[in-house]
């Protein structure tokens, strides 16, 4: 047998709620067979500006059709909770359409806010699951992602339900257009954002994959590094400037151990041990894979740490070397690459490239060596390297050739 019911909406706003900006919230009071039950629509409006009459705001205000769309909306859906209960004949009162209607919007998930969440917890794992770089690039990803939403979209979020295919081929252009990023710094933020949603999607947020049919191919890199009349060139001069020598100085620090930026920074006296030849190593985990890194210290980088073994600097930091900050170490670089004649895009990383080009393979080191001093997990990340080497290429081919001859 089908209930009669009396069943009505309205949308007013309390202003004993005002928030610091004046602006009070809205409302929605449902009352079924004369009882009440009322929702916030987490809609925040000027008071000055609300139409009591009609719920809604003065349409002759910015932002009133926009913000009484969302008013509108958050009725819809309140009437189609109580169809639906109707329907299924399990309406009891105004607070079972409220809990219902509060279900269907905490159902209503959004990506930015899944975002931040897992960025919360990977923050709340730093050093144990996730290094400070990682968590670096994914706040990085989720910044511009922010920025993104807010300029194509006008909203600082977006349902997991509305994204498409086209959302990431906006995001690859917008990505590229303003803030400059190549293929593969593309790629990567896309990925975080795929996380996000395959996420979503393994907590029924989602039914499939709205990208599935998006794709996009890495490029290729370029292993850029020093060839050794470069470097020396850089080793034999001498700046008056004090922070030119330091960041001189580092940086063939690197190029003599291989060792990144980050984890040159983090360096400690604890890091410097006596290995099993009775010679001074470095032994440290990388940052970015955590993987063990063990270096036996070649004279030059030993000398560096000789030169700075008294320096205020590092020592009331209680680091090894004077490093600054990453962003000012390649700034002068860019002076130290002019300075010295050098024409290349001279970067920090650029020391690691030369340790495994011009100061190992180069020189006969094994591949397996190498891999194991750079802390790569993978030799083949390593054998790009050997591939860049035209002159192991040329000798090889010498040897090749000579064998060839007697044959």
């Amino acid at each position: 047998m089908t209930q009669n019911h009396t069943f009505s909406l309205l949308s007013y706003i309390r202003r004993d709620k005002a928030n610091k900006d004046s602006l009070a919230p809205v409302y929605l009071r449902i009352t079924l067979d004369g009882k009440r039950a009322e929702i916030s629509t987490k809609t925040f409006v000027d008071p000055l500006k609300w139409n009591a009459a009609k719920g809604r705001l003065k349409s002759a205000f910015q932002d009133s059709k926009r913000l009484n769309q969302t008013i509108e909306t958050f009725e819809h859906r309140a009437r189609e909770v109580y169809n639906r209960l109707i329907e299924k004949g399990k309406i009891l009162s105004a607070d079972d359409i409220k809990d219902e209607l509060l279900g269907s919007v905490h159902k209503q998930r959004t990506l930015v806010l899944s975002f931040s969440e897992y960025l919360a917890e990977m923050e709340a794992r730093v050093t144990i699951d996730f290094s400070i770089g990682t968590i670096k690039n994914w706040r990085v990803t989720l910044g511009h992602l922010k920025e993104f939403l807010v300029k194509k979209y006008s909203r600082p979020d977006i349902a997991f339900k509305e994204l498409d295919e086209n959302f990431l081929r906006e995001f690859d252009s917008y990505a590229r257009r303003n803030w400059g990023c190549g293929t593969n710094a593309v790629i990567k933020h896309i990925q975080r954002i795929r996380k996000i949603v395959t996420k979503a999607i393994s907590k029924n947020w989602l039914d499939k994959d709205p990208f599935i049919a998006f794709a996009t191919t890495a490029e290729k890199t370029h292993r850029t590094f020093l060839t050794p009349i470069e470097l020396d060139a850089i080793e034999k001069k001498i700046f008056e400037l004090d922070r030119l020598e330091k960041v001189k100085d580092i940086f063939i620090f690197s190029c003599y151990t291989g060792l990144a930026y980050v984890d040159v920074e983090k360096l400690t006296t604890d890091n410097l041990v006596v290995g099993i030849d009775s010679k001074k190593w470095i032994y440290t985990f990388r940052e970015k894979t955590n993987e063990k890194s063990n270096i036996p210290l070649l004279p030059k980088a030993l000398q560096i740490i000789e030169k700075y073994k008294n320096d205020s600097q590092s020592s009331n930091r209680g680091k090894l070397l004077p490093v600054i900050s990453n962003i000012k170490t390649n700034a002068y670089l860019k002076e130290i690459a002019d300075v010295c004649g050098i024409k290349k895009n001279l970067t920090f990383h650029m020391a690691r490239h030369t340790f495994a080009t011009t100061i190992t393979l180069t020189n006969g080191v094994p591949i397996e060596t190498v891999s194991n001093m750079l802390g790569h997990s993978k030799i083949t990340t390593t054998q790009i390297y050997a591939k860049v080497l035209e002159n192991k290429v040329s000798v090889d081919m010498d040897i090749l050739e000579r064998k060839l001859s007697r044959l």
